[in-house]
């Protein structure tokens, strides 16, 4: 079993026993650095990185196979690549990418299908002159979204 299998596997082993944790991505380069990058419902503590961390390295042997390994949270500015990681940002601003269009606005549900933004926008009166707040509101399926962030305001 290559060290990248093992790795997978004791990985897997790892989050099963932490089942609040979610996988975002796992990396081997050639020289065997492993990248590990998770998220959590609640978010990820030190103490979560550090038992995946473990449950990966001291499961490994050295002897074997010289590796460095990396776990880490999901960075705010890498996106959102999870259907976890929309239903915990319900409520916070995204800018969401799709191929014909990009909206920004927020996240007001999550479905197993798609996500749910609503924002407002000033739009000439219908009738007479001046602008008027309109609240709009978009659907877009997880297989339409090809970039979504959320949005830090200070």
């Amino acid at each position: 079993m290559s060290l990248k299998d093992k790795a997978q596997k004791l990985l897997e082993e790892a989050l099963v026993e932490h089942p609040s944790l979610f996988l975002i991505d796992f990396k081997i380069s050639p020289d065997n650095n492993i990248e590990v990058i998770i998220d959590g419902d609640n978010g990820v503590k030190v103490e979560d990185c550090i038992a995946i961390s473990r449950g990966i390295e001291h499961n490994l042997d050295r002897e074997e196979e010289d590796f460095s390994l990396q776990v880490m949270s999901a960075g705010v500015s890498e996106g959102l690549k999870h259907i976890r990681q929309y239903k915990k940002n319900t409520g916070r601003k995204l800018k969401v990418k799709t191929a014909e269009e990009t909206v920004e606005g927020q996240l007001i549900s999550t479905t197993d299908k798609d996500i749910t933004l609503t924002w407002k926008i000033r739009e000439p009166k219908p009738v007479g002159k001046g602008k008027v707040t309109v609240t709009k509101e978009a659907v877009i399926a997880y297989e339409n979204i090809v970039e979504a962030k959320v949005m830090i305001t200070f």
